[in-house]
C-alpha cells in the first residue's frame, strides 16, 4: 500500500530539481552565448567589434549572473550571507554598466568615423534607453546597501521596487540583444540555424530569469498570508 504522503513529498522534490536545472541552464546559456559573440565579433579588430562584445558581456553575462546570485537553487555563492550577495550583485551590475557604456561609445565613435547617423533604428534607440535605465537602476540600488540614505522607506519596499524595475531592465536588455541579432552584421555572419540558436539564448534566459524573480516574490507573499 502506497504511503498517503508519498505523492506530496515527491512533487516538491521534482520542483526543486526543476528549479536547479533551470538555474544551471541559465548559467550555461549566458556563458555560451557570450563566448560565441566574443569569437564572432573578435574584439579589437575594429571599433565596431567592441560593440557586440561589450553589450553581450553586459546584458547576457554580468546582468544575468548578478540576478542569479539570489537564486536559492543556482547561486554560486549560495552559502554566503545575504549582505555579501548584495555587494557582489552591485559589483556585477557596475561591471554591466561599464561594459554597456563602452559598447555604446564604441558604436557611436564607429558611426562618427564612417559618417553614419546615430540611433536611427529600433535597436539603437532601445539600446540607448536600456543603457540609461541600467545606469539609473544601479544608482538607485545604493540605498539598499546604505539604508540610511533612504529615509522614510522600508527596506522591504525598496527591495520590491528594485526587483520589479530590475526585471524590466533585464527584459529591455534581452530585447535589445534580440534586435541586435537582426542587424545586417550578424545576419551576414551566421547561417540560418545559428541565428535561431543565438536568438534562443537571450529569449530563454529572459524567461528563466523572469520565472526566478516572480517565483521568489510569490513565495514571500504566500509566507506572509
Amino acid at each position: 500500500m502506497a504511503h498517503p504522503n508519498k505523492g506530496s513529498e515527491s512533487e516538491p522534490r521534482v520542483c526543486a530539481y526543476t528549479r536547479t536545472a533551470s538555474a544551471v541552464l541559465t548559467h550555461c546559456v549566458c556563458i555560451v552565448f557570450s563566448v560565441f559573440m566574443a569569437l564572432l565579433s573578435r574584439p579589437g579588430t575594429s571599433w565596431f567589434s567592441w560593440h557586440p562584445f561589450c553589450m553581450t558581456l553586459a546584458f547576457s553575462f554580468f546582468m544575468t549572473e548578478a540576478i542569479l546570485l539570489f537564486s536559492p537553487d543556482g547561486s554560486p555563492i549560495k552559502r554566503f550571507p545575504h549582505k555579501t550577495k548584495g555587494r557582489v550583485h552591485w559589483i556585477l551590475q557596475c561591471l554591466c554598466v561599464s561594459c554597456a557604456v563602452l559598447g555604446l561609445v564604441a558604436i557611436a565613435y564607429n558611426k562618427h568615423l564612417n559618417g553614419k547617423p546615430h540611433f536611427t533604428s529600433w535597436h539603437g534607440l532601445l539600446g540607448l534607453l536600456t543603457v540609461c535605465v541600467v545606469a539609473l537602476q544601479s544608482l538607485a540600488a545604493v540605498p539598499l546597501i546604505y539604508h540610511s540614505l533612504a529615509k522614510g522607506w522600508s527596506l522591504a519596499k525598496l527591495k520590491r521596487y528594485h526587483a520589479a524595475s530590475g526585471l524590466v531592465t533585464y527584459l529591455l536588455g534581452s530585447v535589445s540583444l534580440l534586435l541586435g541579432l537582426c542587424s545586417a552584421w550578424f545576419t551576414a555572419s551566421v547561417g540560418e540555424y545559428a541565428w535561431y540558436l543565438s536568438a534562443l539564448c537571450p529569449a530563454l534566459s529572459a524567461l528563466l530569469i523572469m520565472n526566478q524573480v516572480t517565483s521568489a516574490y510569490m513565495a514571500k507573499k504566500r509566507l506572509k498570508s
